[in-house]
């Protein structure tokens, strides 16, 4: 009888993160997240903290847009409980005939199955190399 591994796959389950946020699913993207999980704009110096403020961010922000999306233009698993996430979100403000994009990196750090902490930066090598520190810090 074979043994199946019992660690995550967690650049399959960003992946499934980014498609419940596409749906606009915010029960399925909070189930990705501990109860007491952070999320933080480096550059905004946003921060929330637990599940029902990320939630409100995440609601906040995609009512603000008419035919939002956002998806991954890569997902790397650092090790260690550590993701690095270079993405792309865009859509047209409500009542604005043009649209907006972003592009920004994330780096989140999972444990036990769930997104303990996401930062979330403008700049993707500062976020690379901040992936990469951290992940040999917690290896």
């Amino acid at each position: 009888m074979s043994q199946e591994s019992t660690t995550p796959d967690l650049a399959e389950l960003s992946r499934r993160l980014v498609e419940a946020g596409n749906r606009h699913d915010f029960d399925a993207v909070l189930s990705f997240y501990a109860p007491d999980a952070v999320w933080e704009g480096r550059a905004s110096g946003m921060t929330f903290e637990g599940r029902t403020a990320i939630r409100g961010f995440w609601e906040d922000m995609t009512v603000a847009y008419e035919d939002f999306e956002w998806w991954s233009e890569g997902i790397l698993d650092l090790g260690n409980g550590v993701v690095f996430n270079v993405d792309r979100a865009s859509g047209r403000p409500v009542a604005s005939s043009r649209y907006v994009e972003l592009h920004y990196a994330t780096v989140a750090v999972w444990a036990q199955g769930l997104i303990e902490r996401v930062t979330l930066y403008n700049d993707a090598n500062e976020a690379r190399a901040a992936a990469e520190r951290l992940a040999q810090e917690r290896g």
